[in-house]
């Protein structure tokens, strides 16, 4: 090898080239059709091996909600199938493996093909009050979706519409609604949100939406604190400045050019905190002013554990079930949100 070919070898590559190169090299159909930050964020979803590794917990999950009535068939129609079947009143749990005494729920066919047997068993053992563990924790996936989606959509849309409106804006909008939000960041959050759901208890009845709007009503701030912040510097960028220039509405400049590029920080932390608010739910469950006994909740299923914590050696199943279930509901979000984090700020995953 000459010297003038190591030469070219070891001469760094200019930005022209690197461009050059980036406009001549052959685009997918996502590609051309999304923006270069929303194809790096899909793109670095599936190929981060922590994104991969969240994904598919997740998809698990969801899989077991929507095959829900196949994994665990209710016992009929006219039952709300959220409420967990009871194999009598006794106060001691069983082992997994136990017969049904009572009429059991319907026998799945999985459970016939795999054990060739049309004896139902309590496959994880039964509560306290002999709730059967098994359809709790798949009937309870569902719960734990609902929740977690429903209560981080809308902080998420609360938030950006606060700190939109405050960073856009600005005078006495901004500063009305930034104390309105250290307001609510004062209270502490599972405090809060405990006392709101016993209020709320009285005028909605047990069941999911007390302890849901507590969770929202102290759950967006952090979101608004942070889209604000985004907001603040996106608007003093030269394309913003431009849009003002020319004229563009305000509701079509926040949609078009800034809420786009600032809402990546809140994917991320939205992401992330899906595992939390259902811990918080379940927390709240446990507490005694979630929903209604007997209902499918991982969080209630815990709270039937509470008589039986000195006797956890025999009785272990009963906490260890729905404790695994919600440590890996929590941790396929985690892992989805980290990668979300390294894949937008790549300097985190080098460690500089």
């Amino acid at each position: 090898m000459d010297a003038e070919s190591v030469s070219k070898e070891a001469a760094p590559v200019t930005l022209q080239e690197v461009v050059t190169e980036d406009r001549l090299r052959k685009k997918n159909w996502l590609e051309r059709h999304m923006s270069p930050q929303w194809y790096r964020l899909l793109q670095g979803v599936f190929t981060n091996p922590l994104s991969v590794i969240g994904i598919i917990i997740t998809s698990m999950f969801i899989l077991i909600a929507i095959f829900a009535p196949v994994i665990a068939p209710p016992i009929n129609e006219t039952i709300d199938p959220n409420l967990i079947p009871r194999d009598g009143y006794a106060a001691e749990p069983k082992p997994p493996g136990t017969l049904w005494k009572r009429e059991p729920p319907p026998v799945p066919s999985w459970y016939k093909t795999i054990y060739k047997n049309d004896k139902w068993n309590h496959l994880l053992g039964t509560t306290g009050g002999q709730f059967d563990i098994w359809y709790g924790i798949v009937w309870g996936t569902r719960t734990a979706l609902f929740v977690g989606v429903v209560i981080t959509f809308v902080t998420v849309i609360i938030g950006l519409i606060v700190g939109v409106l405050s960073a856009f804006y600005g005078g006495w909008l901004d500063d009305v609604l930034s104390r309105l939000t250290e307001i609510f960041l004062a209270f502490p959050f599972l405090l809060a949100a405990l006392t709101l759901s016993a209020i709320l208890v009285p005028l909605f009845g047990r069941g999911i939406w007390p302890a849901v709007i507590a969770l929202i009503t102290f759950g967006w701030m952090t979101y608004a604190r942070m889209i604000r912040g985004e907001v603040l510097s996106a608007k003093e960028r030269d394309y913003v400045m431009a849009a003002k220039v020319v004229g563009v509405p305000d509701g079509q400049m926040i949609l078009r050019h800034i809420l786009p590029n600032a809402i990546y920080p809140v994917l991320i932390m939205a992401s992330m905190r899906v595992g939390d608010y259902v811990l918080s739910f379940a927390t709240l469950s446990f507490l005694g002013v979630g929903t209604e006994i007997g209902y499918a909740d991982w969080g209630q299923i815990v709270s039937f554990s509470r008589d039986w914590i000195l006797s956890l050696d025999v009785y272990w199943y009963i906490i260890v079930f729905p404790g695994v279930a919600l440590l890996l509901f929590g941790l396929g979000w985690n892992l989805i949100g980290d990668a979300l984090r390294d894949i937008m700020d790549p300097r985190l995953s080098r460690g500089t």
